[in-house]
């Protein structure tokens, strides 16, 4: 896919109304992860130094609507303005200070931004508004009308044909950021004539939410190993065991028809050969290594066991491109961290021999990060949902309107 970018925007002197991901984790008011803000600020600060007035917006959580107070933006204004400011500073460029716009896009916004000078303004969570989600072209209008340019770098929102993602980009002249960029770079090495062997790592607790992704990778890639206790569905199919493990039972035919999609395209699927289980997901009272056909009555599996492990770990070894997306267990939980923390650390080992390493966001990135390998691998993408339609090759909203 090719998109057009910023290097083909004129935003010298322009307002650039920038749609960013700034839906991070709050705590009693307080931002407690900035990852998303800074991963804007390349953009940021390609596009202030090129002379441009930025205007950001973003959603928090999903207020469907309405004004929720607990989900204004203003405790994101201090953090942004100390990581921008910050990163100026090594740049020897002068600090800039944030305004927040009291509202999205009405009078508020207008006010805000034109006294704010050279400074970068926030608007309010473009949530509030019923016309972002409805993609209302009234609303994506009042947007447009407070800029002179577009630039899209919210990657993990342009599967959703929102105002802020897809109605407003074709009003402006519009491109997408580097992080909207790197994205499409990084994931089109997965789909895009890979370097082989190809080896994808699916995991998480089901097998519906995933199963278009599974559909388009299967003829793909050369092996896909199957984790978490979307695998304990697979193996019901099959007819084993599970004992209390989650299974989806309307996805029995589903997993079987997976299986017989491998043969067809000669992709090995692999599936675990033994599991570490306790009793209850809550709160279980034991940790013990069970072979796959060996369950007992009251045996939850919550992780692959050791010797699924190697054997996942020497198909990766001889990998040439990596995809992974989902974890192998309930990782939280120390116990039962084994499997995605060692997934983890074999990325890492492939990403140093140069393997390319991708990462489909979700609760993968949270492994990498604790294992404290992520800026080892290839690429960690910013977004769950945008990261796995993508790789399914739909055709992403927010995507198909900035393509040159």
């Amino acid at each position: 896919m090719k998109l057009r970018t910023i290097d083909g925007l004129d935003v010298a002197g322009k307002r650039v109304l920038m749609r960013v991901d700034f839906n991070v984790p709050l705590r009693e008011g307080r931002v407690t992860d900035d990852t998303r803000i800074r991963a804007a600020l390349p953009t940021m600060l390609e596009l202030l130094g090129r002379g441009a007035r930025l205007v950001l917006c973003s959603h928090l959580g999903r207020p469907k609507g309405q004004v929720v107070e607990e989900l204004r933006l203003d405790p994101l204004v201090p953090v942004l303005r100390d990581v921008l400011n910050s990163a100026l500073a090594l740049e020897h460029r002068a600090p800039l200070d944030v305004f927040k716009s009291p509202d999205v896009a009405g009078e508020g916004a207008r006010r805000t931004i034109a006294s704010a000078g050279n400074n970068v303004v926030l608007l309010e969570n473009l949530r509030f508004e019923p016309g972002e989600e409805a993609n209302d072209p009234q609303f994506a209008a009042a947007l447009a009308a407070l800029a002179d340019v577009f630039v899209s770098d919210a990657f993990g929102t342009v599967h959703r044909a929102h105002a802020s993602t897809a109605g407003v980009a074709g009003l402006l002249p519009s491109a997408a950021g580097r992080l909207v960029q790197a994205e499409v770079e990084a994931l089109s090495k997965v789909i895009d004539n890979p370097t082989r062997p190809l080896v994808i790592v699916m995991g998480g607790a089901k097998i519906s939410g995933k199963l278009e992704v599974l559909q388009s990778l299967i003829p793909l890639a050369d092996h896909i190993c199957i984790g978490g206790a979307m695998a304990n569905t697979f193996l019901a199919a099959q007819g084993h065991a599970t004992g209390h493990s989650l299974v989806e039972a309307d996805m029995l035919d589903a997993a079987l028809a997976m299986l017989e999609l491998a043969v067809q395209h000669d992709t090995q699927l692999h599936l675990p050969v033994d599991y570490r289980v306790g009793e209850r997901f809550e709160n279980p009272g034991r940790c013990e290594l069970r072979n796959f056909d060996n369950f007992l009555d009251d045996d939850v599996a919550l992780d692959i066991g050791e010797q699924t492990l190697k054997k996942y770990h020497e198909i990766l070894w001889e990998a040439r491109t990596v995809f992974w997306n989902g974890p192998m267990g309930v990782f939280e939980q120390e116990r039962f961290s084994s499997g995605t923390l060692g997934i983890a650390l074999t990325m890492a080992a492939l990403a140093d021999k140069g393997a390319v390493t991708v990462v489909g966001g979700g609760e993968s990135v949270a492994a990498v990060n604790r294992a404290g390998v992520a800026r080892r691998l290839t690429h960690v993408s910013t977004g769950g949902g945008a990261s796995l339609e993508f790789v399914a090759g739909d055709a992403l909203p927010g995507l198909k309107v900035l393509e040159a």
